[in-house]
């Protein structure tokens, strides 16, 4: 055991308070005060003003392990500048942020801006005693490896567009060049596990009843592993009315993104308050469609509906089963969808409806383009640069020259944003 460890055992754990109400402050330090788990090491009314503050000195000073920031809901933009600033200056220190759990854009903020944990801003001690026991768990564990992993949200512009097994490969391809890779199936109802040929015993639903409980050795414990390491945490098998909260979603992602490099979402035939968080909450969101009027039309409506989110910055067309169309290009395709076009799939479905069939997904075999295709759009998503605000820098390039020498899914990772 560590010094740091065993400091925590006798002393409790280092606390700051960070709060722009005095009276907030003293019932804040008194809560952490009866918990018995930890010690007020550092109180502060008023936030940061940027990363020269002296705040963000007396924390490092004070050896914070945990800080409490509240979030005023009249003012939150402040209160998340500051977990960012926190974060930056000192990653080691866990963030507790403090609001109101029925305001989903603020948790989804305070979650992306660092935070470890969202608590209501009247939270019990026994509340802070549990959000205590789970820092306590997983700082007593070796220490993860150096930054969060990554997200990548699958959607489909209508339905038998392919976006499960386009999900299901590129999850595949990641593993095998990168390893540590979860697919995680949020379809209403999953068939990732099919695409696998696995029978898993527990789904995303079990890891949403026991969020109150639940740690790394917990989570693995509800995963379905495959070949070559990759994990699945699979999706309902039947139609249920279960619905997670920002908070929730957040503190799953969270466990996610702490034990996995890159975390694959399939969210085919969702179009919901669930799917827009879930986009909020990824790196980058891929819409997969076809070059049909009907799934074009779908798309640019899925990309109005995602437009009050961040989630709009992080979306990007895949084009599957794609065949040039003679005059139909892809600004055709941007202007149809007011979307960027990542990547395209060619169309292989003689050889990905038999590998569909026996649960053995394509992305295995070097031997095919779609295959090669698969591993392409794995590679340039793992290699893309981020943003500060999480977003990768993706962008397709059109190419003006030769169109012989383009290979299909040609990707510049540029280091402007698309669109910009």
């Amino acid at each position: 055991m560590t010094m740091k460890s065993e400091n925590r055992l006798m002393h409790g754990i280092a606390v700051a308070l960070l709060t722009e109400d005095r009276e907030q402050a003293v019932i804040l330090n008194s809560r952490v005060e009866g918990t018995n788990m930890a010690r007020t090491v550092f109180s502060q009314v008023g936030l940061p003003s940027g990363p020269g503050d002296s705040v963000l000195r007396h924390l490092q000073d004070q050896r914070a392990e945990v800080v409490l920031v509240e979030i005023d809901p009249q003012h939150p933009q402040k209160a998340i500048r500051t977990i960012e600033l926190i974060h930056a200056a000192t990653p080691d220190v866990t963030i507790f942020a403090l609001g109101d759990m029925n305001q989903p854009v603020n948790i989804v903020g305070a979650m992306r801006a660092g935070a470890r944990e969202f608590l209501d801003r009247a939270a019990t001690q026994e509340a802070l005693v549990e959000a205590f026991t789970r820092f306590s768990a997983t700082a007593t564990r070796t220490q993860r490896s150096a930054g969060k992993g990554r997200v990548f949200t699958f959607l489909n512009a209508k339905g038998g567009v392919g976006a499960t097994t386009t999900a299901v490969n590129t999850a595949v391809a990641l593993q095998q060049a990168h390893g540590r890779v979860v697919l995680v199936d949020f379809a209403p109802i999953g068939h990732a596990a099919l695409q696998l040929n696995l029978r898993p015993q527990f789904t995303v639903i079990d890891a949403l009843q026991n969020l109150h409980r639940m740690d790394g050795s917990l989570l693995e414990g509800l995963m379905t592993p495959y070949r070559d390491g990759l994990h699945l945490l699979a999706g309902a098998q039947q139609p249920h009315s279960t619905v997670p909260t920002a908070a929730e979603l957040a503190r799953l992602f969270d466990l996610l993104v702490s034990q996995y490099n890159f975390v694959v979402l399939d969210c085919s035939g969702r179009l919901d308050a669930t799917m827009q968080l879930i986009c909020d909450l990824s790196n980058a969101v891929l819409l997969v469609a076809q070059t049909d009027v009907v799934s074009l039309w779908s798309a640019g409506r899925i990309q109005t509906f995602l437009q009050e989110g961040a989630g709009r910055d992080r979306l990007r067309i895949v084009l599957n089963r794609y065949k040039k169309i003679p005059g139909f290009t892809d600004e055709d395709v941007e202007k149809a969808t007011n979307c960027k076009v990542l990547w395209k799939i060619p169309n292989s479905y003689q050889i990905i409806g038999p590998a569909i069939d026996k649960g053995s997904p394509v992305a295995l075999q070097d031997s095919h383009e779609v295959g090669r295709s698969y591993h392409g759009l794995a590679a340039e998503l793992a290699g893309a640069s981020q943003s500060a605000d999480g977003a990768l820098s993706l962008f397709y390039q059109h190419d003006k020259g030769d169109t012989k020498s383009r290979g299909t899914g040609r990707l510049i990772v540029s280091p402007m944003r698309a669109g910009q």
